[in-house]
Protein backbone atom coordinates (compact mmCIF):
# COMPACT_ATOMS: atom_id res chain seq x y z
CA UNK A 1 0.00 0.00 0.00
CA UNK A 2 2.75 2.19 0.17
CA UNK A 3 2.44 5.44 -1.79
CA UNK A 4 -1.40 4.72 -2.81
CA UNK A 5 -4.00 6.46 -0.83
CA UNK A 6 -5.91 3.98 1.25
CA UNK A 7 -9.30 2.75 -0.49
CA UNK A 8 -12.20 3.96 0.77
CA UNK A 9 -14.93 1.97 2.99
CA UNK A 10 -17.46 0.97 0.25
CA UNK A 11 -20.28 2.77 2.12
CA UNK A 12 -18.44 6.21 1.31
CA UNK A 13 -19.06 7.93 -2.23
CA UNK A 14 -16.87 7.04 -5.06
CA UNK A 15 -15.79 10.04 -4.69
CA UNK A 16 -14.65 10.47 -1.49
CA UNK A 17 -11.28 8.81 -2.67
CA UNK A 18 -10.90 11.43 -5.45
CA UNK A 19 -11.98 14.41 -2.66
CA UNK A 20 -8.72 12.72 -0.26
CA UNK A 21 -6.54 12.41 -3.59
CA UNK A 22 -7.01 16.29 -3.87
CA UNK A 23 -6.29 17.26 0.04
CA UNK A 24 -3.48 15.32 -0.16
CA UNK A 25 -1.83 16.47 -3.05
CA UNK A 26 -2.61 20.52 -1.77
CA UNK A 27 -0.17 21.73 0.95
CA UNK A 28 -2.22 24.71 1.38
CA UNK A 29 -4.31 24.16 4.17
CA UNK A 30 -2.10 20.67 5.60
CA UNK A 31 0.37 20.54 8.17
CA UNK A 32 3.48 18.55 7.27
CA UNK A 33 5.45 16.24 8.56
CA UNK A 34 8.47 18.08 10.50
CA UNK A 35 11.65 17.70 9.96
CA UNK A 36 12.60 15.95 13.47
CA UNK A 37 9.98 13.43 12.41
CA UNK A 38 11.17 12.26 9.47
CA UNK A 39 14.76 12.42 10.62
CA UNK A 40 13.40 9.95 13.85
CA UNK A 41 11.69 7.96 11.19
CA UNK A 42 14.89 7.48 9.00
CA UNK A 43 17.18 6.82 12.26
CA UNK A 44 14.69 3.64 13.33
CA UNK A 45 14.88 2.34 9.83
CA UNK A 46 18.68 1.87 9.83
CA UNK A 47 19.90 -1.46 10.99
CA UNK A 48 23.32 -0.25 11.74
CA UNK A 49 24.54 2.14 14.69
CA UNK A 50 20.17 2.88 14.46
CA UNK A 51 20.31 3.41 18.78
CA UNK A 52 23.08 5.97 18.60
CA UNK A 53 21.46 7.56 15.50
CA UNK A 54 18.24 7.74 17.00
CA UNK A 55 19.69 9.57 20.62
CA UNK A 56 21.88 12.04 18.49
CA UNK A 57 18.65 12.89 16.13
CA UNK A 58 16.44 13.75 19.58
CA UNK A 59 19.51 15.58 21.76
CA UNK A 60 19.05 18.03 19.15
CA UNK A 61 16.21 18.77 20.46
CA UNK A 62 15.97 19.60 24.62
CA UNK A 63 12.62 20.64 25.06
CA UNK A 64 11.83 16.97 23.19
CA UNK A 65 14.51 15.45 25.16
CA UNK A 66 13.17 16.45 28.36
CA UNK A 67 9.59 15.23 27.46
CA UNK A 68 10.53 11.57 26.87
CA UNK A 69 12.38 11.65 29.90
CA UNK A 70 9.71 12.79 31.48
CA UNK A 71 7.04 10.35 29.96
CA UNK A 72 9.22 7.31 30.26
CA UNK A 73 9.64 7.82 34.11
CA UNK A 74 5.73 8.62 34.03
CA UNK A 75 3.54 5.45 35.64
CA UNK A 76 2.30 4.94 32.42
CA UNK A 77 5.73 2.73 31.72
CA UNK A 78 5.77 2.09 35.80
CA UNK A 79 9.83 1.26 35.12
CA UNK A 80 11.18 0.15 38.77
CA UNK A 81 14.38 2.67 38.24
CA UNK A 82 15.07 6.48 37.02
CA UNK A 83 15.78 7.10 33.64
CA UNK A 84 18.02 10.05 33.51
CA UNK A 85 19.74 9.87 29.99
CA UNK A 86 18.21 9.13 26.01
CA UNK A 87 21.07 6.19 26.61
CA UNK A 88 19.15 4.67 29.03
CA UNK A 89 15.83 5.22 27.83
CA UNK A 90 16.41 3.69 24.32
CA UNK A 91 17.92 0.99 26.38
CA UNK A 92 15.14 0.49 29.14
CA UNK A 93 11.95 1.49 25.94
CA UNK A 94 13.76 0.44 23.25
CA UNK A 95 14.40 2.12 20.02
CA UNK A 96 10.59 2.07 18.85
CA UNK A 97 9.08 2.84 21.90
CA UNK A 98 11.43 6.04 22.52
CA UNK A 99 10.45 6.76 18.34
CA UNK A 100 6.81 6.90 19.04
CA UNK A 101 7.30 9.12 22.33
CA UNK A 102 9.28 11.19 20.28
CA UNK A 103 6.85 10.89 17.38
CA UNK A 104 3.88 11.94 19.47
CA UNK A 105 5.46 15.18 20.78
CA UNK A 106 6.79 16.79 17.15
CA UNK A 107 3.61 16.08 15.73
CA UNK A 108 1.62 17.04 18.11
CA UNK A 109 3.17 20.22 18.18
CA UNK A 110 2.67 20.65 13.99
CA UNK A 111 -0.87 20.08 14.31
CA UNK A 112 -1.34 22.18 17.95
CA UNK A 113 0.15 25.04 15.46
CA UNK A 114 -2.76 24.17 12.92
CA UNK A 115 -5.53 24.84 15.29
CA UNK A 116 -7.85 27.77 15.64
CA UNK A 117 -11.16 29.27 15.37
CA UNK A 118 -14.01 26.75 15.94
CA UNK A 119 -12.03 23.85 16.27
CA UNK A 120 -11.07 23.66 20.22
CA UNK A 121 -7.42 21.81 19.89
CA UNK A 122 -7.15 21.86 23.69
CA UNK A 123 -10.46 19.83 23.74
CA UNK A 124 -9.16 17.86 20.91
CA UNK A 125 -5.70 17.15 22.63
CA UNK A 126 -7.52 16.32 26.34
CA UNK A 127 -9.35 13.58 24.12
CA UNK A 128 -6.55 12.17 22.10
CA UNK A 129 -4.03 11.67 25.21
CA UNK A 130 -6.64 9.64 27.08
CA UNK A 131 -7.29 7.71 23.64
CA UNK A 132 -3.60 6.98 24.00
CA UNK A 133 -3.45 5.93 27.50
CA UNK A 134 -6.75 4.21 27.96
CA UNK A 135 -5.10 2.33 24.41
CA UNK A 136 -1.95 1.20 26.40
CA UNK A 137 -4.00 0.18 28.99
CA UNK A 138 -6.09 -2.08 27.39
CA UNK A 139 -3.26 -3.41 25.23
CA UNK A 140 -1.76 -4.56 28.52
CA UNK A 141 -4.56 -5.90 29.54
CA UNK A 142 -5.65 -7.83 26.28
CA UNK A 143 -1.62 -8.63 26.08
CA UNK A 144 -0.96 -7.52 23.04
CA UNK A 145 1.07 -4.56 24.26
CA UNK A 146 3.13 -3.46 21.42
CA UNK A 147 5.34 0.20 21.08
CA UNK A 148 3.09 1.86 18.23
CA UNK A 149 -0.18 1.58 20.55
CA UNK A 150 0.29 5.08 22.33
CA UNK A 151 1.03 6.69 18.92
CA UNK A 152 -1.33 4.75 16.94
CA UNK A 153 -4.20 5.58 19.54
CA UNK A 154 -3.24 9.39 20.24
CA UNK A 155 -3.65 10.01 16.27
CA UNK A 156 -6.46 8.07 15.28
CA UNK A 157 -9.10 11.10 15.57
CA UNK A 158 -6.60 13.48 13.85
CA UNK A 159 -8.75 13.38 10.68
CA UNK A 160 -11.17 15.70 12.72
CA UNK A 161 -8.52 18.03 12.52
CA UNK A 162 -7.69 17.88 9.14
CA UNK A 163 -11.53 18.45 8.22
CA UNK A 164 -11.56 21.49 10.20
CA UNK A 165 -8.56 22.67 8.60
CA UNK A 166 -9.76 22.26 4.81
CA UNK A 167 -13.40 22.71 4.66
CA UNK A 168 -14.65 24.33 7.93
CA UNK A 169 -17.90 25.13 6.99
CA UNK A 170 -18.30 21.26 6.45
CA UNK A 171 -16.87 20.44 9.44
CA UNK A 172 -19.17 23.05 11.74
CA UNK A 173 -22.32 21.11 10.08
CA UNK A 174 -20.98 18.06 10.74
CA UNK A 175 -20.36 18.81 14.67
CA UNK A 176 -23.72 20.54 14.52
CA UNK A 177 -25.80 17.41 13.26
CA UNK A 178 -23.72 14.91 15.66
CA UNK A 179 -25.22 17.52 18.51
CA UNK A 180 -28.49 16.82 17.69
CA UNK A 181 -28.10 13.00 18.67
CA UNK A 182 -29.60 9.92 17.36
CA UNK A 183 -27.19 10.25 14.32
CA UNK A 184 -24.44 8.19 12.67
CA UNK A 185 -21.25 10.23 12.95
CA UNK A 186 -19.49 8.16 10.38
CA UNK A 187 -22.84 8.48 7.91
CA UNK A 188 -23.13 12.06 8.56
CA UNK A 189 -19.27 12.53 7.54
CA UNK A 190 -19.63 10.72 4.47
CA UNK A 191 -22.49 12.52 3.34
CA UNK A 192 -21.30 15.80 3.63
CA UNK A 193 -17.48 15.19 3.03
CA UNK A 194 -17.90 11.92 0.85
CA UNK A 195 -15.64 10.22 3.13
CA UNK A 196 -15.23 9.66 7.38
CA UNK A 197 -12.61 11.29 9.67
CA UNK A 198 -11.04 7.29 9.77
CA UNK A 199 -10.29 7.59 6.03
CA UNK A 200 -8.86 11.01 5.81
CA UNK A 201 -6.60 10.55 8.84
CA UNK A 202 -5.38 7.45 8.16
CA UNK A 203 -4.60 8.90 4.66
CA UNK A 204 -2.59 11.75 6.23
CA UNK A 205 -0.34 9.71 8.70
CA UNK A 206 0.67 7.45 5.60
CA UNK A 207 1.58 10.43 3.41
CA UNK A 208 3.37 11.20 6.27
CA UNK A 209 5.24 8.36 6.54
CA UNK A 210 4.27 6.81 9.46
CA UNK A 211 4.80 2.55 9.14
CA UNK A 212 1.03 0.63 8.27
CA UNK A 213 1.03 -0.51 11.72
CA UNK A 214 -0.10 2.84 13.30
CA UNK A 215 -2.25 4.14 10.51
CA UNK A 216 -3.84 0.94 9.04
CA UNK A 217 -5.77 0.46 12.40
CA UNK A 218 -6.98 3.99 12.58
CA UNK A 219 -8.71 3.76 9.40
CA UNK A 220 -11.46 1.02 10.93
CA UNK A 221 -11.36 2.02 14.68
CA UNK A 222 -14.93 2.85 14.61
CA UNK A 223 -15.55 -0.66 11.94
CA UNK A 224 -14.32 -3.71 13.05
CA UNK A 225 -15.74 -5.54 11.08
CA UNK A 226 -14.32 -4.31 7.88
CA UNK A 227 -10.45 -4.50 9.05
CA UNK A 228 -8.63 -7.56 8.61
CA UNK A 229 -7.88 -10.59 10.63
CA UNK A 230 -3.86 -9.54 10.80
CA UNK A 231 -5.16 -5.88 12.28
CA UNK A 232 -8.02 -6.85 14.34
CA UNK A 233 -6.25 -6.53 17.68
CA UNK A 234 -4.57 -3.62 17.16
CA UNK A 235 -7.80 -2.37 15.57
CA UNK A 236 -10.00 -3.34 18.78
CA UNK A 237 -7.73 -1.44 21.16
CA UNK A 238 -8.05 2.04 19.56
CA UNK A 239 -11.86 0.89 19.47
CA UNK A 240 -12.26 0.29 23.02
CA UNK A 241 -9.80 3.12 24.31
CA UNK A 242 -11.74 5.55 22.24
CA UNK A 243 -15.16 4.52 23.92
CA UNK A 244 -12.78 4.34 27.15
CA UNK A 245 -11.97 7.85 26.46
CA UNK A 246 -15.34 9.30 25.79
CA UNK A 247 -16.31 8.24 29.64
CA UNK A 248 -14.34 11.57 30.22
CA UNK A 249 -14.76 13.32 26.94
CA UNK A 250 -18.09 12.43 25.44
CA UNK A 251 -21.41 13.10 25.63
CA UNK A 252 -23.12 9.27 26.24
CA UNK A 253 -21.25 8.68 28.66
CA UNK A 254 -23.69 6.88 31.09
CA UNK A 255 -24.77 4.71 28.05
CA UNK A 256 -22.18 3.19 26.96
CA UNK A 257 -20.12 2.78 30.81
CA UNK A 258 -22.69 -0.54 31.56
CA UNK A 259 -21.29 -1.95 27.86
CA UNK A 260 -17.87 -1.38 28.79
CA UNK A 261 -17.97 -2.84 31.95
CA UNK A 262 -20.10 -5.88 31.57
CA UNK A 263 -17.33 -6.48 28.61
CA UNK A 264 -14.57 -6.56 30.77
CA UNK A 265 -16.19 -8.24 33.24
CA UNK A 266 -17.00 -11.15 30.81
CA UNK A 267 -14.05 -11.16 28.85
CA UNK A 268 -11.41 -10.64 31.53
CA UNK A 269 -13.27 -11.94 34.50
CA UNK A 270 -12.73 -8.74 36.54
CA UNK A 271 -14.83 -7.89 39.53
CA UNK A 272 -16.26 -4.30 40.09
CA UNK A 273 -13.27 -3.26 42.02
CA UNK A 274 -10.72 -3.81 39.26
CA UNK A 275 -12.60 -2.44 36.55
CA UNK A 276 -13.25 0.86 38.38
CA UNK A 277 -9.86 1.05 39.39
CA UNK A 278 -8.61 0.59 35.77
CA UNK A 279 -11.17 3.04 34.01
CA UNK A 280 -9.60 5.67 37.20
CA UNK A 281 -5.85 5.16 36.09
CA UNK A 282 -6.55 6.57 32.84
CA UNK A 283 -7.71 9.66 34.08
CA UNK A 284 -4.80 9.68 36.26
CA UNK A 285 -2.25 8.74 34.11
CA UNK A 286 -3.73 10.81 30.98
CA UNK A 287 -3.64 14.05 33.83
CA UNK A 288 0.18 13.06 34.46
CA UNK A 289 0.94 12.75 30.81
CA UNK A 290 -1.33 15.99 29.30
CA UNK A 291 1.32 17.98 31.04
CA UNK A 292 4.26 17.22 28.88
CA UNK A 293 2.08 17.61 26.17
CA UNK A 294 1.64 21.06 28.04
CA UNK A 295 -2.07 20.88 27.70
CA UNK A 296 -4.53 22.19 30.98
CA UNK A 297 -6.20 18.76 31.87
CA UNK A 298 -9.37 20.52 32.76
CA UNK A 299 -11.91 18.97 34.47
CA UNK A 300 -10.42 15.56 33.92
CA UNK A 301 -11.06 13.32 37.41
CA UNK A 302 -11.48 9.53 37.85
CA UNK A 303 -14.75 9.00 36.85
CA UNK A 304 -15.44 6.92 40.18
CA UNK A 305 -15.32 10.39 42.05
CA UNK A 306 -17.89 12.16 39.54
CA UNK A 307 -20.23 9.31 39.83
CA UNK A 308 -20.09 9.97 43.96
CA UNK A 309 -20.22 13.88 43.59
CA UNK A 310 -23.39 13.08 41.00
CA UNK A 311 -24.64 10.21 42.94
CA UNK A 312 -24.29 13.03 46.40
CA UNK A 313 -26.12 15.78 44.02
CA UNK A 314 -29.18 13.48 43.71
CA UNK A 315 -29.60 12.52 46.94
CA UNK A 316 -30.02 16.17 47.71
CA UNK A 317 -33.00 16.65 44.96
CA UNK A 318 -36.53 16.50 47.16
CA UNK A 319 -38.43 14.67 44.46
CA UNK A 320 -39.00 11.18 43.44
CA UNK A 321 -37.45 8.99 40.68
CA UNK A 322 -39.93 8.93 38.27
CA UNK A 323 -40.69 12.84 38.39
CA UNK A 324 -36.84 13.22 37.62
CA UNK A 325 -37.11 10.93 34.81
CA UNK A 326 -40.34 12.78 33.27
CA UNK A 327 -38.29 15.92 33.30
CA UNK A 328 -35.22 14.52 31.82
CA UNK A 329 -37.35 13.39 28.74
CA UNK A 330 -39.22 16.90 28.60
CA UNK A 331 -35.83 18.45 29.12
CA UNK A 332 -34.25 16.18 26.14
CA UNK A 333 -37.32 16.85 23.70
CA UNK A 334 -37.16 20.55 24.27
CA UNK A 335 -33.83 20.39 23.55
CA UNK A 336 -33.63 18.53 20.80
CA UNK A 337 -36.34 20.80 19.36
CA UNK A 338 -34.08 23.55 20.07
CA UNK A 339 -31.16 22.01 18.40
CA UNK A 340 -32.72 21.67 15.62
CA UNK A 341 -33.91 25.30 15.06
CA UNK A 342 -30.53 26.42 16.01
CA UNK A 343 -28.54 24.08 13.19
CA UNK A 344 -31.36 25.44 10.53
CA UNK A 345 -30.46 29.51 11.60
CA UNK A 346 -26.65 28.92 11.94
CA UNK A 347 -26.73 27.83 8.23
CA UNK A 348 -28.78 30.22 7.06
CA UNK A 349 -26.88 32.93 9.17
CA UNK A 350 -23.36 31.38 7.77
CA UNK A 351 -24.31 31.74 4.17
CA UNK A 352 -25.87 35.20 4.81
CA UNK A 353 -22.37 36.30 6.69
CA UNK A 354 -20.11 35.08 3.72
CA UNK A 355 -22.58 35.02 0.73
CA UNK A 356 -23.38 37.50 -2.00
CA UNK A 357 -27.58 37.42 -1.65
CA UNK A 358 -27.90 37.82 -5.94
CA UNK A 359 -25.12 35.57 -6.96
CA UNK A 360 -24.75 33.29 -4.18
CA UNK A 361 -20.78 33.98 -4.49
CA UNK A 362 -18.81 34.87 -2.03
CA UNK A 363 -18.98 38.75 -0.65
CA UNK A 364 -16.74 41.64 -0.17
CA UNK A 365 -16.17 40.60 3.76
CA UNK A 366 -15.47 37.14 3.56
CA UNK A 367 -13.35 37.64 -0.05
CA UNK A 368 -11.05 39.82 1.98
CA UNK A 369 -11.06 36.95 4.67
CA UNK A 370 -9.98 34.64 1.85
CA UNK A 371 -7.37 36.36 0.49
CA UNK A 372 -5.36 37.26 3.45
CA UNK A 373 -5.34 33.28 4.54
CA UNK A 374 -4.50 32.55 0.74
CA UNK A 375 -1.76 35.11 0.78
CA UNK A 376 -0.03 33.76 4.03
CA UNK A 377 -0.34 30.16 3.25
CA UNK A 378 1.54 31.28 -0.26
CA UNK A 379 4.47 32.83 2.09
CA UNK A 380 4.40 29.88 4.74
CA UNK A 381 4.79 27.42 1.70
CA UNK A 382 6.67 28.99 -0.88
CA UNK A 383 3.65 28.18 -3.41
CA UNK A 384 3.00 31.19 -6.17
CA UNK A 385 -0.81 32.63 -5.67
CA UNK A 386 -2.59 34.54 -8.25
CA UNK A 387 -5.58 36.96 -8.19
CA UNK A 388 -8.06 38.11 -11.11
CA UNK A 389 -10.36 41.12 -10.69
CA UNK A 390 -12.39 42.31 -13.74
CA UNK A 391 -15.80 44.84 -14.39
CA UNK A 392 -18.73 44.26 -16.44
CA UNK A 393 -17.88 47.38 -19.35
CA UNK A 394 -21.06 49.63 -19.45
CA UNK A 395 -22.85 48.16 -17.03
CA UNK A 396 -24.84 51.06 -16.38
CA UNK A 397 -26.56 51.16 -20.64
CA UNK A 398 -27.53 47.47 -19.54
CA UNK A 399 -29.39 48.66 -16.30
CA UNK A 400 -30.96 52.02 -18.14
CA UNK A 401 -31.74 50.14 -21.18
CA UNK A 402 -33.60 46.95 -19.57
CA UNK A 403 -33.70 47.73 -16.42
CA UNK A 404 -32.36 46.50 -12.91
CA UNK A 405 -34.50 43.43 -12.81
CA UNK A 406 -32.18 42.81 -16.02
CA UNK A 407 -28.78 44.16 -14.52
CA UNK A 408 -29.50 41.36 -11.81
CA UNK A 409 -30.28 38.81 -14.31
CA UNK A 410 -26.57 39.57 -16.09
CA UNK A 411 -24.75 39.41 -12.64
CA UNK A 412 -26.31 35.77 -12.12
CA UNK A 413 -25.30 34.87 -15.66
CA UNK A 414 -21.43 36.18 -15.03
CA UNK A 415 -21.87 34.33 -11.39
CA UNK A 416 -22.83 31.00 -12.99
CA UNK A 417 -20.19 31.21 -15.73
CA UNK A 418 -17.48 32.03 -13.53
CA UNK A 419 -18.42 28.52 -11.69
CA UNK A 420 -17.81 26.66 -14.90
CA UNK A 421 -14.60 27.75 -16.01
CA UNK A 422 -13.00 27.34 -12.52
CA UNK A 423 -11.65 25.07 -9.73
CA UNK A 424 -13.49 24.20 -6.57
CA UNK A 425 -9.87 25.01 -5.19
CA UNK A 426 -10.32 29.07 -6.78
CA UNK A 427 -12.72 31.58 -4.44
CA UNK A 428 -15.03 33.34 -6.77
CA UNK A 429 -16.23 36.55 -5.28
CA UNK A 430 -18.64 39.72 -6.38
CA UNK A 431 -16.16 42.25 -5.28
CA UNK A 432 -18.67 45.56 -5.85
CA UNK A 433 -22.01 46.48 -7.87
CA UNK A 434 -20.46 45.08 -11.60
CA UNK A 435 -16.86 43.94 -10.18
CA UNK A 436 -16.08 40.48 -9.47
CA UNK A 437 -12.89 38.43 -8.42
CA UNK A 438 -10.73 35.47 -8.63
CA UNK A 439 -8.55 33.87 -6.01
CA UNK A 440 -6.09 31.26 -7.63
CA UNK A 441 -3.88 29.46 -5.20
CA UNK A 442 -1.22 27.32 -6.45
CA UNK A 443 -1.69 29.76 -9.87
CA UNK A 444 1.59 30.54 -11.46
CA UNK A 445 1.50 33.89 -13.75
CA UNK A 446 0.98 31.17 -17.31
CA UNK A 447 -1.84 29.85 -15.49
CA UNK A 448 -2.98 33.56 -14.48
CA UNK A 449 -2.88 34.29 -18.14
CA UNK A 450 -4.94 30.81 -19.32
CA UNK A 451 -7.34 31.68 -16.63
CA UNK A 452 -8.08 35.74 -17.24
CA UNK A 453 -8.12 34.84 -21.00
CA UNK A 454 -10.83 31.85 -20.45
CA UNK A 455 -12.56 34.56 -18.42
CA UNK A 456 -12.82 37.69 -20.20
CA UNK A 457 -14.09 34.83 -23.60
CA UNK A 458 -16.47 32.58 -21.78
CA UNK A 459 -18.57 35.87 -20.39
CA UNK A 460 -18.29 37.29 -23.76
CA UNK A 461 -19.50 34.05 -26.00
CA UNK A 462 -22.22 33.33 -23.34
CA UNK A 463 -24.82 36.05 -24.71
CA UNK A 464 -27.91 36.60 -22.42
CA UNK A 465 -31.61 36.47 -24.37
CA UNK A 466 -33.86 39.24 -23.10
CA UNK A 467 -37.35 39.54 -24.13
CA UNK A 468 -36.20 38.50 -27.41
CA UNK A 469 -33.05 40.31 -27.45
CA UNK A 470 -29.70 39.31 -27.66
CA UNK A 471 -27.36 41.01 -24.70
CA UNK A 472 -23.35 40.68 -25.67
CA UNK A 473 -21.69 41.18 -22.53
CA UNK A 474 -18.25 42.08 -22.33
CA UNK A 475 -16.05 42.52 -18.74
CA UNK A 476 -12.11 44.05 -18.63
CA UNK A 477 -10.43 42.14 -16.79
CA UNK A 478 -6.78 42.39 -14.51
CA UNK A 479 -4.64 40.32 -12.78
CA UNK A 480 -1.56 39.77 -10.70
CA UNK A 481 0.54 37.36 -9.26
CA UNK A 482 2.35 36.59 -5.77
CA UNK A 483 5.47 34.90 -5.88
CA UNK A 484 8.01 33.29 -3.54
CA UNK A 485 10.75 35.91 -2.50
CA UNK A 486 8.62 38.98 -3.04
CA UNK A 487 8.31 41.43 -0.19
CA UNK A 488 4.14 41.56 0.12
CA UNK A 489 2.67 42.28 3.96
CA UNK A 490 -0.59 42.97 3.04
CA UNK A 491 -3.61 41.61 0.96
CA UNK A 492 -4.66 45.28 -0.07
CA UNK A 493 -1.41 45.48 -2.81
CA UNK A 494 -2.36 42.38 -4.80
CA UNK A 495 -5.85 44.15 -4.74
CA UNK A 496 -4.15 47.80 -6.20
CA UNK A 497 -2.19 46.13 -8.39
CA UNK A 498 -4.96 43.92 -10.20
CA UNK A 499 -7.02 47.00 -9.95
CA UNK A 500 -4.51 49.08 -11.89
CA UNK A 501 -4.41 45.84 -14.50
CA UNK A 502 -8.54 46.06 -14.99
CA UNK A 503 -8.07 49.86 -15.77
CA UNK A 504 -5.68 49.41 -18.05
CA UNK A 505 -7.90 46.80 -19.83
CA UNK A 506 -10.58 49.78 -19.63
CA UNK A 507 -7.96 52.31 -21.19
CA UNK A 508 -7.00 50.13 -24.49
CA UNK A 509 -10.36 49.68 -25.13
CA UNK A 510 -12.15 46.93 -22.61
CA UNK A 511 -13.56 43.67 -23.22
CA UNK A 512 -9.57 42.51 -22.71
CA UNK A 513 -7.23 41.08 -19.79
CA UNK A 514 -4.44 42.67 -18.66
CA UNK A 515 -1.15 41.06 -16.71
CA UNK A 516 0.31 43.76 -14.43
CA UNK A 517 3.68 42.18 -12.20
CA UNK A 518 3.58 42.36 -8.55
CA UNK A 519 7.20 43.03 -7.85
CA UNK A 520 6.65 46.04 -10.40
CA UNK A 521 4.82 47.83 -7.40
CA UNK A 522 6.18 46.86 -4.44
Amino acid sequence: MAGNVLPIKKSSPDSGQDTIKKILKSPISLPSPPAIAVRVLESVKKEKDSLRELARVVSNDPALTSKILQVANSSIYGLTRKVNSLEMAITVLGSNALKNIALSFVMAGELKSFSGGAFDFEDFWCRSVTNAVAAEEVATLMKIKNDDTFVSALLQDVGFLVMFLTQPEDYIRVMDAEKLGGHDSLAIERKIFGFDHQDLGAALLQKWGLPDCIYRPIQFHHELDACSETERDRTFVLNLSNRLSSLYWGLDSAEILPEIQEWLKDKYHLSPQKIERLIDSIAEKSVEILSTFEVEAKDLRPLSQMLREANLELSKLNCSYEQIVVDLQRAKKQAENLASELMKANEKLRAQAVEDGLTGLYNHRHFHEILAQELERSKRYSHPLSLILFDIDYFKKINDTYGHLIGDQVLRSIAEQMRKVTRNSDALARFGGEEFAIILPETNTAGLRVFGERIRRGIYNMGIGVDGHFIRVTVSVGGTTFVPGLVVDHKDILIDVADKAVYHSKSLGRNRFTFFPLQDYT
